[in-house]
């Protein structure tokens, strides 16, 4: 019986970035026929290789290459497009005629968009509606890629997608304004879409450095680490594979049209416990407490039955299971290149 994405072509915009790359990849395997669209410059070549103050330069230049490298050796091919470029983008599509596009053009850390929320507009809601606008005249699939901090604060609660929404900060309000676009394209020109609303990813070759990215770079290096709160601040921490075989269920299964989903493991952990896990690995560390970040919202678990439901989802990588894979995969990256771990490195 042959795979229901084989065949399908699938425009990943932004797709050189950490999610992007996994995804494409696994569609490869699939049998899609996945093509990247991305300027390479934010958060990617562009953005690292003008920043020489970033003592973390050459390691995420190092892992962008490698991202890189895997999307050759599997014949993706590559777009270098600037999605904000309306033409330039829907000149692009055209001659890629996607059965889906996947927008994951983003500033994809909430506190660099509250530093900049120019370039974060610039770089989320006009790719966005650029993206739209050409996915109208098609009746393409459009899966947008949302986030957790639509919710606000959860309020102890595990988040369902019928919750109200209470965005707070830059990033949180533009993916909320975004999810709200994407519908009304649905609405008047009856695109069918999917939003998606993952929470606190982490996995191989990322270079946002996110909170458990940075404990582990942080123990290679002989660092403390250093927590923003007093590490009783649950997240739903989630593993890359297990946001791509939702991604791939949502384009694979008709009931994922014109819905909203939670893809996330399903089940929060504090800090803390992630800290756990890190001295079961590294007992030497040193952990730093520092006051909390007042414009994060208090976050949990976001209740992924829905996406069960609906989907077939089933995330496997609980913290204890997918944090150890990638604190695993670290140690032999330190191993292979030894020098961007150095004590000279981090100065």
């Amino acid at each position: 019986m042959a795979d229901p994405l084989a065949g399908r072509r699938v425009a990943l915009i932004g797709g050189a970035g950490f999610i992007g790359h996994n995804l494409a990849l696994e569609l490869q395997a699939r049998g899609a026929e996945p093509h990247i669209v991305d300027s390479l410059q934010v958060n990617n070549l562009g953005a690292f290789s003008n920043a020489s103050n970033d003592p973390n330069k050459t390691l995420y230049m190092n892992l962008i290459y490698e991202r890189l490298e895997a999307l050759h050796g599997a014949g993706i091919p590559l777009h270098v497009v600037d999605a904000r470029d309306y033409h330039m983008l829907s000149r692009c599509l055209g001659e890629i005629k996607p059965d889906a596009i996947i927008q994951l053009a983003a500033v994809a850390h909430a506190n660099r968009s509250n530093k900049d929320p120019y370039t974060t507009f610039d770089h989320s809601f006009r790719t966005l509606e650029n993206a739209l606008d050409f996915a109208r005249g098609f009746g393409t699939h459009f899966v947008f890629f949302s986030s957790s901090m639509v919710y606000g604060n959860f309020d102890g609660e595990a988040v369902t997608e019928d919750r109200h929404c209470d965005p707070f900060g830059i990033y949180g309000a533009l993916k909320y304004g975004g999810e709200k676009l994407v519908i009304a394209y649905h609405q008047v020109f009856g695109l069918p879409y999917t939003i998606v609303r993952p929470s606190a990813l982490y996995g191989e070759r990322c270079v946002s450095r996110r909170v458990g990215q940075a404990f582990i770079e942080n123990a290679l290096r002989g660092m403390p680490l250093t927590v923003n709160g007093d590490g009783s601040d649950a997240l739903d921490f989630t593993y890359i594979d297990d946001l791509v075989q939702g991604i791939l269920l949502c384009l694979e299964k008709p009931g994922a049209r014109d819905q909203v989903f939670n893809l996330t493991y399903g089940g929060a952990r504090s800090l803390n416990q992630m800290v756990e896990i890190m001295r079961q690995n590294f007992p030497a560390i040193e952990v730093k407490y520092n006051p909390r970040d007042q414009l994060m919202p208090e976050r949990g678990t976001l209740s992924v039955e829905k996406a069960r439901r609906l989907i077939g989802y089933e995330p496997r990588f609980p913290l204890e299971k997918g944090f150890v894979r990638y604190i695993e995969w670290y140690k032999g990256l330190a191993k292979r290149m030894p020098e961007v771990f150095s004590a000279a490195a981090r100065r």
